[in-house]
Formats: structure tokens, sequence, C-alpha cells
């Protein structure tokens, strides 16, 4: 199991972190263990791909989610892999659409499908970012699986906005 990366970089445990705090705090634990500084740790080449894997995790705000999820005890995506009611139908046409505009190489049919991703993704990240919120306040088995199935569902669209990258 990959170290918690909110423990690893000594930052608070929230969905809603600044990125320049994340980014200090990695800066800071990653001067500690420099090999620069003389420490020969022989630890440290793997301290530091912990860290820097730890901070590409908290700047991420689906991967954040889904971290602050396991510290909360909820389901991980191995363990419950539903998808909200309507989304998969939904995220079939819109894949056909993009599949469509990448096979006939039509920009502007492209452009409109990465949109379309990233407004769904602000939606994923309000929506799961009140479910923490909600979490944290209550120890509500079903706010877990509810953040679960919604982090389900943002992760294919993450994977349709890294499709609908221009080539």
């Amino acid at each position: 199991m990959a170290d918690d990366p909110f423990d690893c970089l000594l930052c608070p445990a929230r969905f809603d972190l600044d990125p320049d705090e994340v980014e200090r705090n990695f800066l800071l634990q990653m001067a500690r263990i420099h090999p620069d500084l003389g420490t020969n740790d022989p630890e440290a080449a793997t301290r530091a791909a912990r860290l820097t894997d730890a901070r590409n995790r908290l700047l991420n705000p689906e991967s954040r989610a889904s971290a602050l999820l396991g510290r909360l005890g909820g389901p991980s995506g191995e363990q419950l892999n539903d998808l909200p009611d309507g989304f998969l139908m939904d995220i079939m046409e819109a894949r056909l659409e993009l599949e469509q505009a990448v096979e006939s190489k039509d920009a502007e049919a492209l452009a409109r499908s990465r949109q379309w991703a990233e407004r769904q993704r602000e939606t994923f990240i309000q929506r799961v970012g009140d479910l923490l919120a909600s979490a944290e306040r209550s120890s509500d088995d079903g706010v877990l699986r509810e953040i679960r199935t919604q982090l389900n569902a943002w992760r294919y669209i993450e994977r349709m906005i890294e499709q609908a990258r221009p080539t």
C-alpha cells in the first residue's frame, strides 16, 4: 500500500489544499534528504521517490480525494465499482463523439468534447469536495460509498480528458 501522501508531506488532510503549500512542504522534505547534504542515507532515493509520489497525488484533485476517502475508511475502487445512475449512458455517448472527432481529425468537435469533459471534471470536484466535507462531520457509510461512486465516474472523465488532448 502506498504511503499516506498527507503524512508523507506533513500536509493537513483536507480536500481544499493550496498547491503552493503542497509544493512548499515537498521542497522542505526533499531538502532534508538531499544527497548533497552529506547524510549518506542509503534510503534517500527511496524517500525521494515517496515524496515525489505524495506530491503528485496531492496536486491531483482526484487522487487527493481518493487518499482522503481512504483515510476516512471508505471503499477503494476495487472494493466498489458503482457509477452514478445514468452516468454510463452519458459517458458512452460522449466517448462516441470523442472517438468520431479523433477519427475525423475534427478540431472543433475535439475541442467541444474536451470542454464538456472539463466541465464535468469541475462538477465532480465540487460534488466530491462537498461529500468529503459531509463525511468528515459524520461517520455515515452511505456518504463514503457515494464518494467512491463519484470518484469512479470522475476517473472516466479524466481518461476522456487525456484522450481529448490535441495531438
